[in-house]
């Protein structure tokens, strides 16, 4: 009888001590979390890149409108959500897919993107209570200082501009700050990182230099996400100013080929640009191998061929093929704590200047404790963990960004 009841005291008492720690827990949790939104009450907080304006662009989907989190048919991003992730500003990019690369492609992609810029400019007017319009870093300071929140406008693909380098200069007037060369496959600019048209890296084509050219001129800043190692290299050496690379992250961590390695990193500092870190998870952990994965996606591939040159109706069939094999065979998620480890990484190379946040949100970002903008402090609270400054984690949200933006400007006058 007294064993059963000094067993039962002990369970009693290792009860009560893992409800203490679970509640100290909670209670740091919390702190973590105040102490993350005072932090954002000061600092602009950038995110550089998401694929929202393809969204936008669908009838009766509403940008001003909160989405509860979680349904797919809701997205990652819009307006209230930003504000309950501390949000301050986003370059909204505006994707076309890779077609061919003839007079019809070159109008059809041209079309789709100044769609999708119609459409932000059609948010910025219908709550200009709520967003307005930024092309420099005063007028997303302005703008913070006011309560709203800044809508950037990027364009990812190149695609579009097709073979008129006067195009290049209409966006600019329609206020695009940056211009991602290529995506997953080779265009008339650059060769790309992944689907390669043909083995040989070609990189930066001579049409492209002219159009990093144009940028310099015009203070457009040029993204060297998904473009291939050579091509990285040559737009680093054709361009007068300070590149950025708003979605991808570190091949040391994970071996990507949409990632930089630790040379190109390097490189990329020594130029003055940024590193801003994806949220997909397959550039942020290696996943394990899987035989029947990959057999299944190569089965895919060889039935449907390459994603970005299918027509609208293929696309989809495709793409739920694709969702079926990820479905049966699920990869382990990325974490916060995983995006972290990449600025680390950044940060002991090459220092906390280079390294800033482009989520890919609405685009296949998301990992599994921050799958939409509503949880983006999540991120100052792990970075908090590792005894960021206040001062380091307003550069790696948009210091360092809005610092190139800035030189680019001055560049180009």
């Amino acid at each position: 009888m007294k064993h059963n009841k000094a067993l039962f005291a002990i369970i009693v008492l290792l009860l009560a001590l893992a409800f203490t720690a679970a509640a100290i827990q909670t209670s740091d949790e919390a702190a973590l979390e105040a102490k993350a939104r005072d932090i954002h009450t000061r600092i602009l907080s950038v995110d550089t890149h998401c694929d929202t304006p393809g969204r936008m662009t669908r009838p009766g989907w509403d940008v001003g409108q909160r989405h509860e989190p979680g349904l797919r048919e809701s997205g990652q991003i819009d307006l209230p959500r930003m504000k309950e992730g501390c949000l301050d500003a986003l370059f909204f990019g505006c994707f076309t897919g890779q077609g061919p690369l003839t007079e019809a492609g070159y109008a059809g992609a041209k079309t789709r993107a100044l769609a999708q810029i119609e459409a932000i400019e059609a948010m910025t007017a219908q709550y200009p209570h709520v967003v307005g319009k930024a092309t420099t870093p005063s007028d997303a300071a302005g703008l913070k200082k006011n309560g709203k929140l800044a809508a950037f406008i990027g364009v990812e693909n190149g695609y579009p501009i097709g073979d008129d380098l006067g195009l290049v200069e209409a966006l600019a007037k329609r206020g695009v700050r940056y211009i991602t060369l290529c995506h997953s496959s080779d265009n008339q600019i650059c060769d790309s990182s992944t689907d390669r048209r043909a083995p040989e890296d070609k990189g930066l084509s001579e049409f492209g230099k002219k159009v990093v050219a144009e940028c310099n001129r015009l203070g457009i800043m040029i993204d060297v996400s998904h473009m291939s190692d050579k091509s990285f290299a040559d737009v680093i050496k054709a361009s007068k100013a300070p590149v950025i690379a708003t979605h991808s992250c570190c091949r040391a961590l994970c071996d990507n080929p949409r990632n930089l390695n630790d040379e190109m990193i390097k490189t990329l500092a020594a130029n003055g640009g940024v590193l801003q870190m994806c949220f997909l998870s397959s550039y942020l952990v290696s996943p394990p191998a899987n035989p029947e994965r990959d057999a299944a996606y190569a089965a895919l591939t060889a039935k449907y061929g390459s994603f970005e040159t299918m027509d609208p109706a293929k696309r989809a069939e495709a793409m739920a093929a694709r969702r079926e094999i990820s479905n049966k065979y699920p990869e382990p998620p990325a974490h916060v704590k995983d995006i972290v480890d990449h600025i680390d990484h950044i940060v002991k190379l090459v220092g906390i200047d280079y390294a800033g946040i482009g989520t890919d949100f609405d685009g296949g970002g998301g990992v599994e404790d921050c799958d939409d903008v509503s949880r983006m402090y999540r991120v100052t609270m792990e970075l908090l963990r590792r005894g960021y400054t206040e001062a380091q984690i307003a550069k790696i949200w948009g210091g360092n960004t809005m610092r190139v933006l800035q030189k680019v400007i001055e560049l180009s006058k």
